[in-house]
């Protein structure tokens, strides 16, 4: 399935102008993540992250996100990797984290929406945003309070088993370079 296949997947099932974004968002710090840890499989990467949350609107509950979306995605061919990476991402599923695609999915899913979150309350957008201003927020727990702090930090645990040495401040900076690269399209540009 090639990235345009799967924004048009997630629009079919995504009415959801916000939830679309936040899949975009994802989307294009997967892109980031796979010129560093895949080069050469950035469509894979982005179409993962398209398609993460593709089935929550419709399929919100522990029961049925994602494992609905996966049954979907099977019986439309979509490859192994792909799949697994999106179930290693709810931790609930029981599906381990074991490849880079997977790691990176679990890492960029939450923060890629607090950093959203930060770039709403901003005048300049993302334009100016830097990984203090973002960690200053994490520590703002009524701030964005549906953002899971314990994801992000086990995401970037697991993030630096497969990126010696990353940590909170490059990873947050890389997820805002990306972000910042498309800022426009995915609404992060001041108005």
């Amino acid at each position: 399935m090639t990235p345009d296949q799967a924004r048009q997947l997630m629009h079919e099932w995504t009415p959801s102008p916000a939830l679309r974004q936040h899949m975009e968002c994802v989307a294009r710090c997967m892109d980031h993540y796979a010129a560093i840890l895949d080069p050469g499989n950035a469509a894979d990467w982005i179409t993962t992250g398209i398609l993460h949350d593709f089935d929550y609107e419709k399929h919100p509950s522990q029961e049925e996100h994602p494992f609905v979306g996966i049954k979907h995605l099977e019986s439309l061919g979509v490859a192994e990797p792909i799949r697994t990476a999106i179930l290693g991402h709810a931790t609930y599923s029981g599906v381990p984290r074991e490849t880079p695609m997977s790691v990176a999915l679990f890492a960029c899913d939450e923060l890629a929406g607090f950093i959203v979150a930060c770039c709403k309350v901003r005048p300049n957008g993302i334009a100016d945003l830097a990984p203090k201003s973002v960690k200053k927020k994490l520590k703002t727990l009524n701030f964005a309070a549906a953002v899971s702090r314990e994801d992000i930090a086990q995401g970037i645990e697991e993030l630096a088993s497969i990126i010696p040495g990353i940590d909170i401040t490059q990873h947050v900076e890389h997820c805002i370079d990306a972000l910042r690269q498309d800022a426009d399209r995915l609404e992060l540009a001041p108005n």
